[in-house]
């Protein structure tokens, strides 16, 4: 019998800190505000021991970091938005689960290295997620970087080294990726009541993707997300990884049942409280395109031409081998 997946479930959660420092500001960031506070009820019901966190708001260019301070604390003012106040935060980190994780990252040929210093910055995403989500520490917390050059494949391996450390510790884990949906800001600073959606594209498209996780389709999500990032991001980064990594983390098909609480604009962006839990009948029965790599191979072609058509990406991957016998 095939044991449990280690991962029982999945949140998309916004890292602006405007639903934690002025929810009263604007009666939208006040429903975001709640709809965190729904999440950490249903996190305090489950019997998770770890909670991963993928922070797109934590950048690194070089490989891939992971927080292992077993118990950072600082004093954290948003980089953009300092006039919103301080944060003061003390979390509770899994120091021994991080260095796991980063070792299952190596032997999966990508580059990983822990860091655990006091007044290392981590990021605004984190802070506000588990400032809402987990207040009285009550779970511990590890966070990966998101690697601003790093492809499909790469994201996919550093998913799948995640479940290799959480299935050789015997932990229960949700996974959680702090992202917005579009991600363009005002240019020009606004009076909370006026804020709204950047642009009618990107409220068109964030509507596309919560239709999709309202019916469960993750990985259909993580297959689009070239075509989203074309069209609802800003290309600072080279690709919409955040589903790439949440659908490799939890299985890549569409076995969900999804949950939006809450959909906001906030400076501009489409944010946006999603929850995911397996289903017992996947939303479509669909074939997917692009391949599941185990191992990541070669270096990033970081000067190279646009990945938007992945041309030699199979050189760039060694993908499991099917059973003998299987076409």
């Amino acid at each position: 019998m095939k044991n449990r997946h280690p991962v029982i479930g999945g949140y998309v959660l916004p890292g602006l800190p405007h639903p934690l420092l002025v929810p009263e500001a604007n009666p939208g960031w006040s429903r975001l505000r709640q709809g965190f506070e729904q999440v950490r009820a249903e996190i305090a019901e489950s019997d998770a021991d770890l909670l991963l966190i993928y922070s797109t708001m934590w950048p690194s260019v070089v490989g891939h970091q992971i927080q292992a301070d077993p118990e950072p604390e600082w004093v954290h003012v948003d980089e953009l938005f300092h006039d919103l106040g301080s944060i003061p935060y003390k979390f509770r980190m899994d120091a021994d689960f991080a260095a796991d994780y980063c070792r299952q990252c190596r032997d999966r040929g990508l580059q990983a290295r822990t860091v655990a210093y006091k007044g290392f910055p981590i990021d605004t995403g984190s802070v506000v997620a588990l400032k809402l989500i987990n207040p009285d520490n009550r779970i511990p917390a590890t966070i990966v970087s998101s690697n601003v050059y790093a492809d499909r494949a790469e994201t996919v391996v550093l998913a799948k080294s995640a479940v290799a450390a959480l299935e050789r510790s015997g932990k229960k884990a949700i996974a959680i990726v702090i992202s917005t949906l579009s991600n363009r800001l005002h240019q020009e600073w606004i009076k909370p009541e006026e804020d709204q959606v950047h642009s009618l594209k990107d409220q068109e498209w964030n509507a596309k993707i919560l239709d999709f996780l309202k019916a469960g389709r993750l990985e259909d999500t993580a297959q689009l997300s070239r075509q989203i990032h074309r069209e609802a991001r800003v290309h600072k980064v080279v690709n919409f990884k955040p589903f790439w990594w949440l659908a490799s983390v939890m299985g890549e098909h569409n076995l969900y049942t999804g949950t939006v609480f809450g959909y906001e604009a906030v400076f501009g962006t489409g944010s946006a409280v999603i929850g995911l839990r397996r289903a017992t009948r996947a939303a479509r029965d669909l074939e997917f395109d692009e391949e599941s790599p185990e191992r990541y191979i070669g270096d990033r072609n970081v000067l190279g031409p646009s990945s938007d058509s992945m041309s030699g990406w199979s050189s760039q991957v060694q993908v499991a081998s099917q059973p003998p016998g299987e076409a």
